[in-house]
């Protein structure tokens, strides 16, 4: 189960709304070892594209150096789907080499007729997807 705290929570949604019709990318750093996502990292989808996400891989570096540095890892990997369900495409399972992380995905386009975005947490080890409960709280 993936614990968010509602501020995250809100940041990965505005993000993602935000960056609409593109995808958005990011990550929410955490101690390691801990599992618990604390520092909200948007990235920039340096694909700039409303199918497809890539993180650009000096920003990439850049980021797990200061994780490294503060003894975080990733605890959440995000990107959001402008036109389809927030569910991993076979592009997602390539990219997902994190088998620690929890993988969300938000969609902006209105596929469940609930409203205008799905948040959905996937754990991905060796391209086996597995969805799990997302549990928003105030803090932790």
């Amino acid at each position: 189960m993936l614990t968010i705290t509602q501020a995250l929570y809100d940041q990965i949604v505005a993000h993602a709304r935000e960056d609409h019709p593109d995808e958005a990318c990011g990550v929410v750093a955490g101690p390691v070892g801990e599992g618990r996502p604390e520092r909200f990292i948007p990235m920039l989808n340096a694909a700039r594209s409303p199918t497809f996400y890539e993180f650009d891989s000096q920003d990439l570096l850049k980021l797990y150096r200061e994780m490294d540095d503060r003894d975080e890892e990733p605890a959440v990997i995000y990107h959001s789907h402008t036109a389809t369900e927030a569910y991993p495409s076979r592009t997602d399972l390539t990219y997902a080499n994190e088998p620690g992380a929890h993988y969300v995905l938000v969609s902006t386009a209105d596929t469940d007729g609930v409203g205008d975005f799905q948040f959905r947490s996937f754990r991905i080890v060796e391209g086996e997807v597995t969805e799990e409960e997302v549990k928003v709280v105030e803090a932790y």
